[in-house]
């Protein structure tokens, strides 16, 4: 975040400075830059004087697109411009209106069908989409009130609670054990304890900022008072929104390529338009049959049917991908995940579940225990990995507890810890509703594990009252709690339970606890075990909590008294090491990522040290770099090093998009995965950027182009598979209807060059019967077909390769030009029987040529005989609804009249048929060579 975003963007009414860092001041500073009384807050008249200035606390979106607006970005398709310039060609020099209204309704038909598919990706992100807390408490006129959000202006007091939703930005002046979670803003997985101190200096990061607090982040503990300071899109949350509108979305890789072949193939019909013109004249054809010969090449040259093909598979695609759990907003997208090459993925609540965990627990100088389970669920077990071995006298196992039962057990296998357990259960203000967490997440992991182990947490409490307690606090980094009990002996005592920093509670400790023994004092020499211990586990990235014990006479403690100065001469119980603990499938999608060529980097705003170790965990290695050192190092430096990094910490959003930006350069597709509002504008700026549809804000969800339903980022490699397999089948499409144009120029030049059918071998509405009864449903084959084995065992496509090769374009055009030769030449030599018959040859040669080239297409080197067709009903559907569709054209009296076509005899039919047996064929003999090439270049060089 920016060291200025908490900087005044607006002066209040008494404020005449800005740039002015709210955090560095005192409460009295703010309040009077402010003009507000902290005791009363402003009066209402104030209140609504500054609504009307300041406007109301809202964001603004930029980016809803309005209905028309969508219907005309359709038009920035290449091949959408393409057929509007023939439609307006066609009528200037033909006239005739029905073949240009065929081509303009054929612009709106892709339109609608675009606007379709988008409509229904916004119909399920209405699904998604969640209510916000509306209404926040305020101070005004020395009164508590309710106000709406929406109201909320610079100087108002606003108090807060745990549960509470921030309104705006503002200087926190009262706290108490106040903690605010700030991971949608920060990434940061553990709660931000908040206090009023000043902070000094003006490059304080945004996560360190302790007496602020910013919009619609949520209390989860204590209660705090602030002055607001900053509200709409003056907030962090609106300098992220403005980012995000002002980083613009780019194309996808294969609109960019189509929008090149697009491009060739213009040109290629323009050069030919002009061939024909010389041949023409030469010929001595009047112009305006030149000129009708012309339109009609290019209504053929024309990819007519590509893009109601490519939005169809896009839609299909985006239905499918939403049954996955992956809701695709915009359709190319969809094929744009089959090129990613790098994912950046947010870690807490992607990578992770954000449900921090007790994973293990230590009794100094005794025993280490794994625990198993995770998040707030109270299933596990606690199995002792290092000490005495189970069975001693101690551990009783099985046995009751000697309370008679009256904390009861929570299930599983009972292990005798409850003078270890106990405190972690009575020591906390967090408790659990089933497996929902109230309050503070680090509490949650010491409740649960106090669960685990066969504490009842709400019994104990019950059981236990609490007589005096201190409250945490960030200065002395711990809590204590006060309980009436009898000890081991059976005797009476308070008994003082502790939970805090290690550094704090090792300090304050006299004695280890010893099972079943007194304890053992802490020494010099001994000490070394507890502070060996918070190293190892905070090398694990760990987040280590030390629980501690001291008991009381009942007849002298003074439950009024100073008790933070009895919080010394602690008896250590525990260690426990707390993670945000990953998702069980995110490792093995990582490891399916880097099968398939895919570079994974976590960027959190979390501590390096955490973030390397659930990284090398998950299987994600290179360097651990942290954000102020990842934006000190120059592009040019950076960009060679970037392979090499696997773990970015403690990131702005800056950083997110300058990533993101490098990686692009490096000609990487990027997708970026994340669900707080401060990966928003990084999720713009990528090509595919991934919002979490549970845990996502609304801002992440509104900038993303995939929303995944589930949260699950194993759902991404699923999408990034059928991702691909687009790609493949729309590669395929591409070929055949490449194919097919090369063949329709050849035709075209060839009868002009020899006067076949007038220089006119098809009609314009012939072309378009072709193009869109024929050639489409052969195109919906090839573009759904079934996906292709080994696709994640490729590496990602590089950016720069172009769609189609230059050895693949030589095929194209050989192919294309048989079609044609053979096409031309069976109306040339019918032409004898009359205009009609040869034309009808043409027709039905051309088609089935198409039919038999669509079979081939569906595999670039695999036999087109092969068996898995007859059984896959929509291939054969598709295929055969182009065959009937031909043999209609040329045997119903309208279709004959509409198109100027007429019957063939039986021996017409076989000629045909066996032209497109025959170009089958070839195709074949071209497979066979590939493929024996491809065998010799894998085998062994002896």
């Amino acid at each position: 975040m920016s060291p200025q975003s908490d900087k005044a963007t607006s002066p209040g009414p008494a404020q005449t400075e800005s740039g002015v860092n709210w955090y560095a001041l005192t409460p009295t500073e703010v309040a009077s830059r402010l003009q507000v009384g902290l005791d009363r807050g402003l009066s209402a008249a104030e209140a609504q004087q500054r609504l009307q200035q300041y406007g109301p606390n809202h964001l603004v979106d930029t980016n809803k697109e309005p209905g028309w607006k969508a219907f005309l970005r359709q038009y920035k398709d290449l091949m959408q411009i393409v057929l509007l310039v023939a439609a307006i060609v066609n009528q200037i020099f033909t006239g005739k209106w029905g073949t240009t209204l065929v081509l303009a309704s054929l612009t709106v038909f892709n339109a609608m069908l675009g606007l379709r598919g988008e409509s229904k990706a916004a119909a399920s992100l209405e699904e998604l989409a969640g209510t916000m807390k509306s209404i926040t408490h305020v101070r005004r006129d020395g009164v508590a009130q309710e106000v709406d959000i929406a109201q909320v202006v610079p100087g108002y007091v606003v108090l807060m609670e745990a549960g509470d939703v921030v309104p705006a930005d503002g200087r926190l002046f009262v706290t108490a054990t106040m903690e605010i979670e700030e991971a949608a803003l920060t990434g940061e997985s553990v709660a931000s304890f908040k206090n009023s101190e000043i902070i000094e200096g003006a490059e304080v990061p945004l996560g360190d900022r302790h007496n602020m607090a910013y919009m619609n982040t949520s209390v989860t503990r204590g209660r705090g008072e602030m002055v607001v300071t900053t509200t709409g899109m003056g907030t962090e949350m609106g300098h992220i929104a403005d980012l995000l509108n002002k980083t613009k979305a780019d194309k996808t890789p294969l609109q960019k390529q189509l929008d090149r072949l697009t491009m060739i193939i213009a040109a290629l019909a323009g050069l030919a338009f002009i061939l024909m013109v010389i041949m023409g004249i030469n010929n001595g054809q009047p112009l305006d049959d030149i000129f009708i010969a012309g339109v009609a090449l290019a209504i053929a040259a024309i990819p007519t049917g590509l893009p109601a093909v490519v939005i169809t598979m896009y839609s299909m695609g985006t239905r499918e991908l939403a049954a996955q759990n992956a809701i695709v907003k915009r359709l190319p997208s969809v094929e744009t995940l089959g090129s990613v090459s790098a994912i950046c993925t947010d870690k807490t609540g992607t990578l992770t579940l954000n449900k921090m965990t007790a994973v293990e627990f230590t009794v100094p100088g005794q025993n280490r225990y794994h625990v198993t389970g995770e998040g707030y669920g109270t299933r596990g077990e606690l199995k002792l990995t290092q000490g005495i071995p189970a069975g001693q006298p101690w551990q009783k196992s099985t046995t009751p507890y000697s309370t008679g039962g009256k904390i009861q057990s929570a299930g599983g296998t009972r292990i005798d810890l409850d003078q270890v357990l106990l405190p972690m259960a009575l020591c906390a203000d967090a408790r659990l509703d089933g497996e929902t967490l109230i309050g503070d997440p680090t509490e949650g992991a010491l409740i649960v594990l106090a669960e685990k182990g066969g504490i009842h947490v709400d019994s104990a409490r019950e059981m236990f009252p609490r007589v005096a307690e201190v409250p945490f606090d960030a200065e002395y980094k711990f809590m204590a709690t006060f309980h009436n009990m009898t000890d081991e002996q059976g005797k009476p005592v308070v008994r003082c339970c502790v939970k805090g920093a290690p550094d704090v509670l090792i300090a304050r400790a006299g004695y280890y606890w010893l099972p079943g023994r007194d304890p053992a004092a802490v020494t010099d020499e001994n000490r070394k075990l507890a502070l060996a211990e918070n190293d190892r586990m905070a090398a694990a990235g760990e987040r280590v909590m030390v629980v501690a014990r001291r008991d009381f006479d009942p007849t002298t403690f003074d439950p009024k008294g100073n008790l933070l100065d009895l919080v010394q001469d602690l008896t250590l119980l525990a260690m426990v090491g707390i993670v945000d603990p990953p998702r069980a499938e995110a490792k093995d999608a990582i490891a399916r990522c880097h099968s398939a060529g895919i570079q994974v980097r976590m960027i959190t705003g979390d501590h390096a040290v955490t973030a390397a170790a659930i990284g090398h965990e998950l299987g994600i290695e290179g360097q651990a770099l942290t954000g102020a050192k990842f934006a000190a190092i120059p592009d040019e430096q950076l960009k060679p090093q970037l392979d090499q990094i696997g773990v970015v910490a403690r990131v702005t959003p800056e950083d997110k998009i300058r990533l993101v930006t490098l990686l692009q350069q490096k000609d990487n597709i990027v997708a970026m995965t994340g669900d707080g509002v401060n990966d928003a504008p990084a999720l713009k700026k990528a090509d595919i950027g991934v919002a979490m549809g549970i845990t996502g804000t609304e801002v992440s969800k509104g900038a993303a182009v995939m929303i995944l339903t589930d949260d699950n980022f194993a759902t991404i490699v699923k999408a990034v598979e059928y991702g691909r397999n687009i790609y493949n089948n729309l590669f395929n499409f591409v070929r055949f209807q490449m194919g097919q144009l090369v063949a329709y120029i050849t035709c075209y030049l060839l009868a002009a060059f020899f006067f076949v059918l007038g220089g006119v071998p098809f009609a314009a509405l012939v072309i378009l019967f072709l193009n869109f009864l024929i050639s489409v449903p052969v195109a919906m084959a090839l573009g759904f077909d079934k996906p292709t084995s080994g696709l994640m065992d490729k590496k990602p496509r590089p950016l720069k390769q172009p769609l189609l090769s230059t050895s693949q374009w030589v095929r194209i055009a050989f192919l294309g030009i048989l079609m044609a030769v053979i096409t031309v030449y069976l109306e040339a030599i019918y032409e004898e029987a009359g205009v009609t018959t040869a034309a009808t040859m043409g027709f039905v040669a051309f088609a089935l040529l198409s039919i038999s080239r669509g079979l081939s297409a569906r595999s670039e080197t695999e036999t087109a005989f092969d068996r898995d067709i007859i059984h896959d009903r929509n291939q054969m559907f598709l295929y055969s609804m182009a065959l009937l569709i031909t043999i209609l054209a040329t045997e119903l009296g309208f279709l004959q009249r509409l198109l100027g076509l007429t019957s063939l005899s039986g021996d017409q039919w076989r000629i045909c048929i066996a032209a497109a047996i025959a170009l089958l064929l070839v195709d074949e003999v071209i497979k066979v060579f590939l493929r024996s090439r491809r065998h010799d270049m894998k085998a062994p060089v002896t």
